[in-house]
């Protein structure tokens, strides 16, 4: 990957998405990197339907100010908004909206002896899933106690509750919701690789392959920036999300939206068969409870880890025959 093409920007705009000072500014390097694309002709103008349509769907879901106060969209119309931006990522997650050329970084080769043919694709159009996603709807994305909040929803605190909780002390603050994130993120991770690729071996579908090709620092960057936040945006920070508000009156309504989101995760893994549906699944239930106790960074950080496992530890994507 050249440095002197559109990914850096690209990267540099999924890295902005984190720190709260720089969110409101990361769609200044995404349009760079559009830009720069299209001038490289990686798109076409029938791809700017997809910036267009999931504005749309923005425009139908986020409050106006009439006023200087809010006004929530009636409840019909943000019923279509939602439902736009499902089929959207839906197209997008499929590459089905035409004009993009993603350019392939890794040509397909078996990373092992009995694998599979593996390849990888830089992609444009998935990722803007991630930035509707947290510009839109502000997902939690760090967990901890803050001033009465409890896991993710610790996250809507910090920048109000926060800087009254604890006398003020906005360094303590920060400390204690870190150290919160990563324990939720490392204890889903942990439980992720014991039990998805636990059963993935005991079910013959990977078996134990150290590695690490030249070709997995461009995976590596690809999978932590791009590939696990649009995912874990997806269904962590739009479906369980969603839902569990919807259901936030039900005592076993943030457990249900945990274990929906964490259903369709695996049934969007259909093409690798019911063996790579049952394995995601479970992956989605372990990416649900960090998402529930530590935002939307826990489950980016377990998606990671277990997807950095699987491609350095084990058969990457899995056994030519099982």
């Amino acid at each position: 990957m050249p440095l002197y093409s559109p990914w850096p920007a690209l990267f540099l705009a999924a890295l902005m998405l984190w720190p709260p000072a720089t969110r409101r500014w990361a769609l200044l390097p995404l349009a760079v990197a559009w830009a720069w694309a299209w001038k490289d002709g990686v798109i076409e103008p029938v791809a700017l339907a997809a910036p267009a349509l999931l504005a749309l769907a923005a425009v139908c879901i986020r409050p106006t100010f009439q006023a200087n106060s809010p006004a929530t969209p009636p409840p019909a119309l943000r019923l279509f908004g939602h439902l736009l931006f499902v089929l959207l990522a839906a197209a997008l997650f499929l590459h089905l909206i035409p004009g993009f050329h993603n350019p392939q970084v890794i040509a397909p080769a078996p990373l092992s002896a009995d694998a599979v043919a593996f390849g990888m694709y830089l992609n444009l159009d998935k990722p803007l899933v991630a930035f509707w996603v947290i510009l839109v709807l502000a997902p939690p994305m760090v967990g901890g106690y803050v001033g009465g909040y409890v896991g993710a929803d610790a996250g809507r605190a910090v920048g109000s509750d926060a800087r009254s909780y604890a006398g003020g002390n906005a360094g303590g603050i920060a400390v204690h919701i870190v150290g919160r994130t990563l324990a939720a993120a490392l204890l889903a991770c942990a439980a992720a690789v014991l039990v998805c690729l636990g059963l993935a071996l005991a079910l013959g579908v990977v078996g134990w392959a150290p590695k690490w090709p030249d070709t997995g620092w461009i995976w590596l960057i690809n999978n932590a920036l791009l590939v696990t936040v649009a995912e874990e945006a997806l269904f962590r920070g739009h479906v369980q999300q969603q839902l569990a508000t919807c259901w936030r009156n039900r005592r076993w309504g943030g457990w249900a939206a945990l274990g929906v989101a964490a259903l369709l995760f695996g049934l969007a893994h259909f093409a690798g068969g019911w063996q790579w549906m049952l394995l995601a699944t479970m992956a989605g239930v372990a990416y649900g409870v960090a998402y529930r106790y530590g935002g939307l960074a826990a489950a980016v950080l377990a998606h990671l880890g277990l997807n950095a496992a699987h491609f350095g530890l084990f058969t990457y994507p899995m056994r030519a025959v099982f």
